[in-house]
């Protein structure tokens, strides 16, 4: 009898290169890739900026199948990373392909962001997970209610919260209109036709 056998590439080979990194997650699932996924350059430039120094914890917000969290980890072995999201099969897919590379500094959190204490975190890297809410954008799925007072209130919410962290505090934004960034932070450095955006409080 003929067994397949499913052997996954090395560690440094998964993270060579997007395609092969999409390779871990289902089929179906991959479709996402283009529009809700962070490619690994911009995930390698944020996470140089966020994670200047070992031993912080980051947190990616809105953070899908986990793939900023996932390459961050691999590039940054001593820094935490965790991810919040709010899909439970995204999740669930996350920790699935965790566990197949082996990564043991990032963890995933099935809820909203708005269930955290974001004062337990030192630095954000936030893929602007709430253009979902306004009208004409590709939306995951049908499985939460989308509006654009959500990307208001949670728009709102972010600013607020990043407000109250102490000076020093970094957030990395991708695809951003800033909406979420309060004016104590000082724009550090934009990168890739201002498509990512290193923020610093001051």
């Amino acid at each position: 009898m003929n067994t397949r056998v499913s052997i996954l590439p090395k560690l440094d080979d998964c993270f060579s290169a997007d395609a092969v990194l999409h390779k871990l997650y289902p089929q179906p699932i991959r479709s996402l890739a283009r529009m809700h996924w962070s490619p690994l350059y911009i995930a390698q430039k944020a996470v140089s900026f966020l994670a200047a120094n070992s031993n912080v914890k980051l947190l990616d917000i809105g953070s899908g199948v986990g793939k900023f969290c996932l390459a961050g980890a691999y590039y940054k072995p001593t820094v935490t990373f965790v991810g919040v999201e709010q899909r439970k099969n995204l999740v669930e897919y996350a920790e699935s392909t965790r566990i197949k590379l082996g990564l043991n500094n990032v963890r995933f959190i099935h809820r909203n962001f708005t269930q955290l204490d974001l004062s337990d975190f030192d630095h954000f890297y936030f893929y602007n997970s709430f253009f979902e809410n306004l009208e004409g954008t590709e939306k995951i799925d049908n499985e939460i209610a989308y509006s654009s007072e959500l990307y208001n209130y949670y728009s709102i919410y972010l600013y607020n919260q990043l407000e109250k962290m102490p000076n020093g505090t970094r957030i990395a934004t991708y695809c951003s209109w800033g909406d979420e960034i309060p004016p104590c932070y000082q724009l550090a450095e934009v990168h890739f036709d201002k498509l990512l955006k290193f923020w610093i409080k001051i």
